[in-house]
């Protein structure tokens, strides 16, 4: 398809059916490969909204349009490079704000096993793991802070308190050199010891604004079982938000092809897509819309 072909065809979304979670990557992929050309012919015609995105592993280039980030700053605490991106930067290309990405984990061994031999070190796959967060925060214009701990891995166990406290301590002065931030961190509902400590570590620091950090695994249970687990951790009052995506849905699957280069196939990047309108269907009863899940604890 030329790309004249492709702007003389609207771009529209694919609405799945009730099933929500396995159903319509083919077509959401389609979408996408539209939409990037319609952005590639504005790049082209020097649209200097327009900015060039390199896939880190695949190398295979993306178009979205820069965002402008205005309103109050969000300082948001990540454990992964992934963690931010999957689960919350939908909101944040609908309303941008000034944001500043603090990861704790950002040594790592974990990589698609079919690129083992590619990236055989820690030093590889910490790399190309910076490389991929630092692209899909790049269109946020995001401040990243890396904290440098290696990440926890399988069979997971409870995270060390001597580890926490020296994390939470780390996180502190970084809060602290960001004293109009607004604070934001996953809910940690999953049971890896790396989330379950950078929400404890952000509880600890005040925090009451969480994003849904299983946004990406339909494997969990959408509504009920998260959000009990959720409230039992925290033993707070829980306001649930949900913060319509569905405009930026395309641009959010470029964000996850810089974060997920080495995943494949590429269909596999849309999982926190096809689970946000599953999220979206069960708690409103609507059809064709997407959202991201957050949580507040205390009063604004």
């Amino acid at each position: 398809m030329n790309t004249a072909t492709a702007l003389a065809q609207p771009v529209v979304l694919p609405v799945p059916d009730a099933a929500g979670i396995y159903t319509f990557p083919d077509d959401l992929d389609h979408a996408h490969r539209q939409w990037t050309l319609q952005l590639l012919t504005r790049h082209l015609a020097h649209d200097h909204h327009v900015v060039e995105l390199m896939a880190p592993h695949s190398g295979q280039p993306h178009f979205i349009e820069m965002r402008h980030p205005t309103g109050r700053p969000v300082l948001a605490l990540e454990p992964h490079h992934d963690d931010f991106a999957l689960s919350a930067s939908g909101t944040f290309l609908a309303d941008p704000r000034p944001l500043t990405v603090a990861t704790v984990f950002t040594r790592s061994t974990s990589v698609h096993p079919t690129l083992e031999d590619a990236y055989s070190t820690e030093s590889a796959v910490s790399h190309l793991r910076d490389r991929e967060g630092s692209a899909a925060l790049a269109p946020l214009a995001a401040t990243r802070i890396a904290l440098g701990h290696k990440d926890a891995e399988p069979p997971y166990r409870p995270y060390d308190e001597d580890r926490l406290d020296q994390i939470t301590e780390q996180l502190r002065t970084i809060v602290a050199a960001h004293p109009d931030a607004e604070l934001l961190a996953p809910a940690a509902v999953t049971r890896h010891p790396d989330h379950l400590l950078v929400h404890e570590a952000a509880a600890r620091l005040g925090c009451r604004w969480f994003w849904e950090d299983l946004a990406f695994w339909s494997t969990y249970a959408l509504v009920g079982c998260d959000q009990h687990l959720f409230r039992s951790r925290t033993r707070a009052t829980l306001v649930l938000s949900l913060v319509d995506i569905t405009p930026v849905v395309l641009d959010k699957c470029t964000v996850l092809r810089m974060h997920g280069s080495q995943m494949y196939p590429a269909r596999k990047m849309y999982r926190p897509i096809r689970h946000a309108w599953t999220v979206a269907a069960d708690l409103l009863g609507t059809t064709g819309t997407y959202a991201e899940r957050f949580y507040r604890s205390g009063s604004l």
